[in-house]
């Protein structure tokens, strides 16, 4: 039988581990890569005159971030044979929202593509919990191994966050230029994510059944 697609369920011993540094690398590249792209635009496009052909730096961006997060995807693959279930929808997202940029060469829809993901991903998890599923497993089980209290409490504080995210993002395009929306993106979003995460570390360790085992 062929080996599904998608990421199996954590708890699933068939499923393969990445080495966390190498998925983090992997989640992150992308958005570097859309950072100095839009920084670096019109040097890029000086030295690459090809480059041109996508437009402005923003475009620019959008169009090497399409294909770096394809290439982050492709990696995922070759190396585990299965997709990550997030980054798959959060890529799925950045191509039709970054065709549509190229297309009608209007950023607008690049800048909503964090919404919409957030947005996503919250109710997602949040869904999941109506229907008894604490879904960040997925998306955690190589870090952390809780209980099912924790996993839920973690899948909860994780929703209300990523709508908060979505909710910044709104802010943030809507009322600053592209290029603090650029830097809000890569150099803000990771720093908030840090500390909610690092803030989520005492229940984390209460309901760690590793602590529960080496007691």
């Amino acid at each position: 039988m062929n080996p599904p697609i998608l990421e199996r369920d954590p708890s699933d011993p068939k499923k393969k581990e990445m080495n966390p540094l190498l998925k983090l690398a992997l989640e992150l590249g992308p958005l570097l890569v859309f950072f100095f792209a839009n920084t670096r635009g019109e040097w890029l496009i000086e030295k690459f005159p090809a480059l041109g052909a996508f437009g402005g730096p923003i475009f620019l961006a959008t169009g090497l971030f399409m294909i770096a997060t394809a290439i982050a995807l492709t990696v995922s693959w070759i190396l585990v044979r299965s997709l990550p279930i997030m980054p798959l929808v959060s890529g799925v997202v950045v191509f039709v929202f970054g065709a549509l940029t190229l297309y009608l060469q209007d950023d607008v829809f690049i800048k909503m593509k964090p919404t919409i993901v957030n947005t996503l991903f919250g109710a997602v998890l949040l869904g999941g919990l109506f229907f008894g599923k604490a879904l960040l497993g997925y998306v955690f089980d190589s870090a952390f191994k809780l209980d099912a209290e924790g996993w839920r409490k973690l899948t909860f504080r994780w929703g209300l966050f990523f709508l908060f995210l979505a909710l910044a993002n709104e802010v943030v395009w809507r009322n600053f230029s592209t290029d603090t929306w650029v830097a809000f993106k890569v150099w803000g979003i990771m720093p908030i994510t840090l500390i909610f995460t690092m803030s989520q570390m005492p229940m984390i360790m209460r309901h760690s059944l590793e602590e529960k085992t080496g007691k």
